[in-house]
């Protein structure tokens, strides 16, 4: 199926207009065109090859909201012109302990990545900043007409993300968290751990972001370069979602949960950061990761936020500003994520 999208074709080059081929669309397929998808951070991350092992072409994008433009025959959860949303991943084992378990992401065969990856068939895969995306219904998401589509479009990778860290360590009323970066990330995570009723302190280094980080939810706001801030909250913190995707010190951070607390890294910073044996083994911390939800759980996040009236706070960008739109990403200057506006393709 002919599609026309955005792609970087070396880790040093500007994205540029790029014609290819998908997949024809099977009996379980949908077809979405696309009408917004998120910039994550992982999506530079991935262009510019700091992860390594990026596969060129690439036509980044996983935060994929639209409408349906056609069914496979044995499509149930869909019919044409429906909304419907792409996420990080597009297909996995099925088979596996972990897929059977609905974590899906954690296949061991491997999960197949929306972009820069490849299909169990060795079919490189492209993504969301695109006219359009084919994806069997198991992967592809419904979405409610409450919410505004295109900040809709960051839950499907910065929303899962911290929802599901969140609901696995149960955090709740009782539950005092701690919010580690205001960003794309945070202000999701900081957002459903106030709506699932935790008293949270939001973290940052920017004094900023203070008022927007009350405005969004958090009780108490600490700046991190203020060392006697940071102690008073020393032993205090249950859960602390780390979600900064630069190098940073994560002691400072374990030394700040309390008896079985846990610090859950979310972001994803492109080298090792070293723990201290000491800051792990007083009071009994854990250090742990998180990755997306699974598909159920997905869902079951897409319709809380329907619900409850959950968005990301967006800024709507298009493709012919790509480059400033990922500077800005890097230097954190965002409120707090980028969209692309998909009809911008047709300019």
């Amino acid at each position: 199926m002919k599609s026309h999208g955005y792609a970087a074709h070396d880790p040093k080059s500007a994205l540029v207009p790029f014609d290819f081929e998908r997949r024809e669309p099977g009996p379980k397929d949908v077809v979405v065109g696309i009408d917004f998808c998120g910039i994550c951070h992982s999506d530079i991350h991935q262009v510019r090859d700091e992860w390594g092992g990026s596969i060129y072409p690439m036509v980044p994008g996983h935060e994929i909201v639209g409408h349906v433009t056609a069914v496979g025959a044995e499509v149930t959860k869909f019919k044409v012109g429906d909304l419907a949303a792409v996420g990080v991943m597009v297909d996995s084992c099925r088979v596996c302990e972990n897929c059977k378990a609905g974590a899906e992401p954690y296949c061991f065969k491997g999960m197949v990545p929306t972009y820069n990856g490849k299909t169990f068939e060795g079919e490189i895969v492209f993504g969301g900043y695109a006219n359009n995306i084919v994806c069997d219904e198991a992967y592809t998401f419904t979405v409610s007409d409450k919410l505004d589509l295109a900040a809709v479009a960051p839950l499907l990778c910065a929303g899962i993300t911290t929802y599901s860290p969140l609901k696995h360590w149960k955090v709740g009323p009782g539950s005092k968290v701690g919010v580690v970066g205001l960003g794309g990330l945070g202000h999701m995570a900081l957002k459903f751990a106030h709506s699932f009723g935790a008293h949270v302190v939001q973290f940052t280094t920017s004094a900023g972001k203070v008022e927007d980080a009350k405005k969004l939810g958090a009780d108490e706001v600490v700046i991190t370069k203020d060392a006697e801030a940071m102690k008073a909250h020393a032993r205090s913190l249950d859960f602390i979602i780390d979600c900064v995707s630069a190098p940073h010190d994560l002691n400072v951070y374990l030394d700040l949960l309390r008896l079985n607390g846990t610090l859950c890294l979310v972001g994803l910073p492109e080298v090792p950061m070293e723990v201290s044996a000491f800051s792990m083994v007083t009071d009994r911390r854990s250090l742990s990761g998180s990755m997306i939800g699974g598909m159920a759980e997905t869902q079951e996040m897409l319709d809380y936020c329907a619900e409850h009236g959950i968005v990301s706070d967006i800024e709507l960008t298009t493709v012919d500003k790509l480059p400033e739109a990922y500077e800005r990403v890097v230097k954190g200057d965002v409120k707090y994520r980028f969209v692309i506006d998909l009809k911008s393709l047709g300019k």
